[in-house]
C-alpha cells in the first residue's frame, strides 16, 4: 500500500507554519482538539442524548453519524491520499492514528482524504440543531438550547478540523472535504429520515451504500464502521419492539449510564479479540476484516439495544 500524493502548494507551507507558530504547545492543543472528532467523546455525547435526554433523538443521531462513518472510508479508498508527513520531512506527525505502528505504515495509519475526525465532526454537531420530533416540530426552536446547538454546529468542526492539520496527519483540503461530507450527510440523511416513514427501508437503503466498499476497501477503519452501522441498524428495531427503555433527568443516572456505556463498548470489544491472535487480527486480511465487521455489529447492537435493559437496576439503585 503506498497510496498517491497531491496537494496545493500553500498547503505543506501553512502546516510547517502553524507548527512552528504553537511550537511545544502544538501536541497538547492538536490532541485536545482533535479528541472532539474521536470515538469516545462521540460515544460519550451520542450516548449522553440516547441513553438519558431523548432516545429518538439519539437514534436520529447515530443515523447521521455512522452513515458518514462509512462513506468517509469508502472515499478514502479511492483516492487513496498519503498523509501530510509521509511526503513531507519537515511536517511533524503530532498525533499518529495508531501511535504503536510505523507511521509510514498506511495500512495501520489510514490514508488522509477526507479528514475522518472532520467528518465526523461536522455530521454529529451539525445535526444537534437539525432534529425534529415525531409531530415534525423542530427542537430547539427558541432558547438557549437552540443558540447553543447551532453554535455547536459551527464551532467544534472548526476546532477538530484546526487540531487535524496542527498534528500534521491532514492537508487543509482533507478537513474542508471532510466538513462538506459531513455537513452534507447531516442535512441530507436528516431530510430522509423525516421524508421516508419506513425506518426498516431507510435503513436498508442506507446500508446498501455502504455495501460497495466490502469489495474495494483494504483499511481497516471501513470494516469497523460497516460493523457499527449493521449493529446499529439491527439494534434499533430491536429496542424499540423489546427493551422500550425511559429517558432520566437524574443526573446521578445519566452519569452512571454514560459510563456504563462506555465501559460495555471497551470491555465487550476486548472479550471479542481474545479468540484470535493478534497477528491475525492485524493481518489485513478478508477473514481478519470480516471478524472486524462482525464484532463492531456485535457491540453496537450490545451498546444500543441490549444494554438499555440494565437501567430498571440502575434507577432501583440509585433511589
Amino acid at each position: 500500500m503506498t497510496g498517491t500524493t497531491f496537494y496545493l502548494d500553500f498547503e505543506p507551507a501553512l502546516m510547517r507554519a502553524l507548527q512552528a507558530l504553537f511550537g511545544p504547545a502544538a501536541e497538547p492543543l492538536c490532541r485536545f482538539f482533535s479528541a472532539f472528532g474521536e470515538e469516545t467523546v462521540i460515544i460519550a455525547v451520542l450516548g449522553f442524548i440516547y441513553w438519558c435526554v431523548d432516545k429518538e433523538y439519539g437514534k436520529f443521531l447515530g443515523t447521521n453519524i455512522v452513515c458518514c462513518l462509512v462513506w468517509n472510508p469508502m472515499i478514502k479508498n479511492v483516492v487513496l491520499r498519503r498523509r501530510p508527513y509521509m511526503d513531507h520531512p519537515s511536517i511533524r506527525c503530532l498525533k499518529p492514528v495508531e501511535p504503536d505502528a510505523d507511521l509510514m505504515d498506511i495500512a495501520a495509519q489510514g490514508y488522509s482524504f477526507p479528514s475522518g475526525h472532520s467528518t465526523n465532526a461536522a455530521v454529529l454537531y451539525g445535526s444537534l440543531p437539525l432534529y425534529k420530533g415525531e409531530n415534525g416540530d423542530v427542537r430547539y426552536r427558541d432558547g438557549r438550547g437552540r443558540r447553543a446547538a447551532v453554535a455547536a454546529a459551527f464551532i467544534m468542526p472548526l476546532l477538530v478540523g484546526f487540531g487535524r492539520v496542527l498534528a500534521g496527519v491532514h492537508y487543509p483540503t482533507d478537513v474542508l472535504c471532510g466538513w462538506l461530507l459531513g455537513g452534507c450527510a447531516a442535512v441530507g440523511v436528516s431530510f430522509l429520515q423525516v421524508k421516508v416513514r419506513n425506518e426498516n427501508l431507510l435503513h436498508l437503503v442506507l446500508f446498501l451504500t455502504a455495501l460497495p466498499g466490502f469489495f474495494c476497501c483494504v483499511t481497516d477503519d471501513y470494516f469497523t464502521s460497516l460493523g457499527v452501522m449493521a449493529g446499529f441498524f439491527l439494534a434499533v428495531p430491536f429496542e424499540r419492539k423489546f427493551v422500550n427503555f425511559a429517558g432520566t433527568k437524574n443526573p446521578v443516572l445519566c452519569v452512571i449510564r454514560v459510563l456504563g456505556g462506555i465501559a460495555v463498548y471497551f470491555i465487550l470489544n476486548t472479550l471479542l479479540k481474545l479468540p484470535f491472535s493478534s497477528a491475525f487480527l492485524d493481518s489485513g486480511t478478508f477473514a481478519a476484516h470480516l471478524v472486524r465487521s462482525v464484532r463492531y455489529t456485535v457491540v453496537l447492537f450490545a451498546m444500543i439495544g441490549l444494554y438499555p435493559m440494565l437501567f430498571g437496576r440502575f434507577r432501583k439503585k440509585a433511589a
